[in-house]
């Protein structure tokens, strides 16, 4: 309950009782909630519009945000640095891997290909940094993929070297007989006249003269496909090297290898004879590709001096006669 005031009238010279106004009661009230509501707005634009007044959550959500921002952008840095070693890879893959092995390079579109759609990262979109974010997906997925694509190059690529290992030690690359043995380069490949038959036959390999019973060399590694008398060339060694090649080793007095069995380049398969249509003690020596033959002049890269090969060549290309 109210107080009650009273005043003075000095012409009655008596107490009276203040009466206060209607109307002036009900303006202080509307006063007071209109400078209420203005002290609330004034406050509210000061929170929106003053930076510092943030909650702690706020802060710490702030930070946050500011932090993966850094991180998504060391990231792409990363990224990037990664694509440019890749790719760096896939130019030596393509240009000299595969290009030393004879393998088709990998074409561009197939290392990037399977990205398509464009609903992939829809569910990236919506929020404050979807595009930093999507940007950062997209280059992880290519990576991944471009990666996925190397790697696969690159198991093809070991195998690969792997068979050019064995087709190196493979290959025919020596003579069946050593320099010191042989008492000369007697005919070379081509046409020649036949000793017996009397009459110009091609000849298909190359006949080395030596003492009967000299060592006759496996030229590369292989398994002895034939080792057994035949009609003409007499004992007759036929070696399987694989990839396509064989060689033939005709006129032999002795067998040191049979049938089926695994032999190294260089090791001792024979020994000089002078079986078959033959007229004197030699090795007739031949090479097969693809079962085709070829000159075996091309194939003594492993163990001749140039020096060497060019006095083979110049005697084997002499028209002189066969002695099979």
């Amino acid at each position: 309950m109210s107080k009650v005031k009273y005043y003075y009238d000095n012409e009655s010279l008596s107490y009276k009782k203040i009466e206060r106004k209607p109307g002036r009661r009900i303006g202080l009230i509307a006063l007071g909630i209109a400078s209420s509501f203005l002290a609330g707005f004034i406050l509210l634009i000061i929170y929106f519009n003053i930076p510092q007044i943030e909650t702690p959550k706020e802060k710490a959500l702030k930070r946050e945000l500011n932090n993966l921002k850094i991180q998504y952008s060391v990231l792409n840095k990363k990224i990037d640095l990664a694509q440019e070693v890749l790719a760096d890879v896939q130019h030596r893959d393509n240009n000299i891997y595969r290009v030393y092995f004879e393998a088709n390079p990998i074409p561009e579109e197939q290392r990037k290909a399977g990205f398509g759609g464009v609903n992939r990262y829809q569910y990236l979109n919506g929020f404050d940094n979807s595009d930093l974010i999507i940007e950062t997906h997209k280059k992880m997925d290519i990576l991944q993929k471009q990666i996925v694509v190397q790697s696969k190059s690159l198991d093809e690529i070991v195998k690969l070297a792997k068979e050019k290992e064995k087709l190196l030690t493979a290959i025919p690359a020596i003579q069946p007989i050593k320099n010191e043995n042989l008492t000369r380069m007697a005919s070379g490949y081509g046409m020649r006249m036949h000793p017996i038959l009397k009459y110009r036959k091609m000849h298909n390999g190359m006949d080395f003269t030596a003492k009967k019973g000299t060592d006759v060399f496996a030229t590369g590694d292989a398994t002895v496909k034939k080792a057994r008398r035949s009609r003409g060339f007499g004992n007759l060694i036929i070696l399987d090297h694989g990839f396509g090649y064989e060689t033939y080793y005709a006129h032999l007095s002795a067998f040191e290898v049979r049938e089926g069995q695994k032999v190294k380049r260089g090791e001792v398969i024979g020994k000089v004879g002078n079986t078959g249509l033959s007229t004197g003690a030699h090795l007739h020596y031949e090479v097969h590709k693809n079962g085709k033959v070829v000159n075996p002049i091309n194939y003594y890269h492993g163990d001749l001096t140039a020096e060497e090969y060019d006095i083979m060549l110049n005697q084997s290309t002499l028209e002189n006669q066969s002695l099979d």
